[in-house]
Formats: structure tokens, sequence, C-alpha cells
């Protein structure tokens, strides 16, 4: 019979994610109150180098640090790959949600972008509404990486 050992401390899966975005640098910007700050890393399991596809997982914290609450409307991102060309694009609110942010509160979410490089760079804006008055304003989405391991291979 097989003795099967269990680890004495065996990770909940939601603190092993934050282990890992813990050790990646932050990228941050500011607009009239609102910080975003995004992390990003590359996932081997679903990238296929051999098929031109490479893949990134981000996560992004907007925090409302203003007095007033704000909506998240619409996003626009300008993706970037190694070899100069550009994607555009634009859409309601984030992974199907138009979030209100509360002051002193903030919005997660993680989502994934790919590319038929080894590498490029992200950066947009999120289009807001001030809950009070209903004026709209966009906040800054810093620009950020997408490396790979295979992205050294690539330039010359």
């Amino acid at each position: 019979m097989a003795d099967w050992a269990v680890p004495p401390h065996a990770q909940d899966p939601e603190d092993a994610v934050a282990e890992l975005f813990a050790s990646l640098p932050v990228y941050e910007a500011v607009t009239d109150g609102v910080r975003v700050q995004v992390q990003v890393f590359w996932l081997p399991d679903q990238s296929e180098p051999d098929e031109h596809t490479y893949c990134w997982a981000y996560r992004i914290r907007i925090a409302n640090d203003g007095t007033k609450p704000v909506q998240l409307l619409e996003r626009t991102w300008h993706i970037t790959d190694t070899r100069g060309r550009t994607e555009h694009v634009h859409g309601p609110g984030v992974v199907g949600e138009q979030p209100v942010i509360q002051p002193g509160t903030e919005f997660e979410y993680t989502s994934g972008a790919s590319l038929p490089t080894p590498g490029g760079f992200m950066h947009g804006a999120y289009h807001m509404r001030h809950g009070t008055d209903g004026t709209r304003f966009d906040v800054t989405i810093p620009p950020f990486s997408l490396d790979s391991p295979f992205l050294h291979h690539q330039i010359h």
C-alpha cells in the first residue's frame, strides 16, 4: 500500500495567487484621484511558442482615492507587439462589469492578453463618470511590459 504524504501546510489557491502577485512589479498611474495599479505575469501553460501564441495574465486594481464615487463605463487598450503592430480595443466596462467605486475603496480584476510575438506592451484608459454630477473623465492605464522567456531569442 502506498504511503501518501500531505504537506503540513497545504497552500490555499488564493494564497498561492496572492504570493505570486506579491513578487511582481507594480505599474501605477494616478488620474483625478483614481489610482490604477497593474501587475502582469507570463502564462507558460497557455502559450504555444511553436504556434506563435504567447499569453499573459494581468491583475488591475482601480482605487478611488478621491471624495466622490466614480463609475467605470468603458475601456480603451492599445496593445503593441515586438514587431510594432498595435491593436486598439474599445468596449464597455471590464470583465463584464461597469463598477461603481466608492471613495476609499477599490475594484480589482484579472484578465489576459495574447500576442503572436514573444513580447510587447499595453496601455490605455478607463472612461469614467463621477457618480455625483455625471462628469466624464479619462483615467490613465499605465504602460506595462509583456515579457516572456522567448523574448531575447527574437530581438537582434
